[in-house]
């Protein structure tokens, strides 16, 4: 969160300062990631740059506080995966079949990026095996942080029924990791 100085960073990334928009982008970004990868995995940072494309277009419009910033980006980046997945319905993926390998992109060390990206994977793989919308209901509130209002108003539910999917969500990933051993270990308590 960028706190006490978000309504001068504000202002002065909406008067262009892409030094102040990059303290918004690097305080919102991760939790973006993390929401749109819990969600949409495969297609998380095209997600991302497209809602980011859309603050920035938009940015000048904003008014509010650091919350509503909040739920204005996840709300954003929510619009842009529904349109995707729009899309992706109409235009499915075609196979491969025919690309030899030599004309196939090159990833970065496999090794490398698992062990980067141990923590984040476990979480996402138990989250994946959440209900889609407790899923996301946690993934706002969490990783975005957002709050009950704002995600009840994002997801046309209401803020009881919010709470309600969050804690359901909460007791499911407690048995989850509790039948893992990871809570006992760990110490985990939800």
């Amino acid at each position: 969160m960028v706190g006490d100085d978000f309504a001068r960073v504000l202002a002065e990334a909406q008067g262009g300062s892409e030094e102040q928009f990059a303290v918004l982008w690097r305080d919102a970004n991760p939790a973006l990631l993390r929401y749109l990868r819990a969600l949409a995995q495969e297609n998380a940072e095209d997600i991302a740059a497209e809602t980011w494309v859309h603050v920035v277009r938009g940015l000048t419009r904003f008014t509010g506080d650091e919350a509503a910033w909040r739920a204005w980006l996840f709300t954003t980046a929510r619009r842009r995966l529904l349109d995707q997945a729009r899309l992706r319905k109409r235009h499915p993926a075609e196979a491969l079949d025919e690309v030899s390998a030599a004309e196939l992109p090159h990833a970065p060390d496999a090794a490398q990026l698992a062990l980067d990206n141990i923590a984040t994977e476990s979480a996402l793989a138990l989250l994946s095996r959440l209900p889609l919308q407790q899923a996301e209901v946690i993934m706002l509130r969490v990783v975005a942080g957002l709050d009950t209002e704002a995600v009840a108003a994002m997801l046309g539910k209401s803020p009881g029924n919010v709470r309600v999917m969050a804690h359901r969500g909460l007791k499911r990933l407690e048995v989850l990791l509790g039948r893992s051993g990871v809570a006992s270990r760990a110490g985990v308590t939800l």
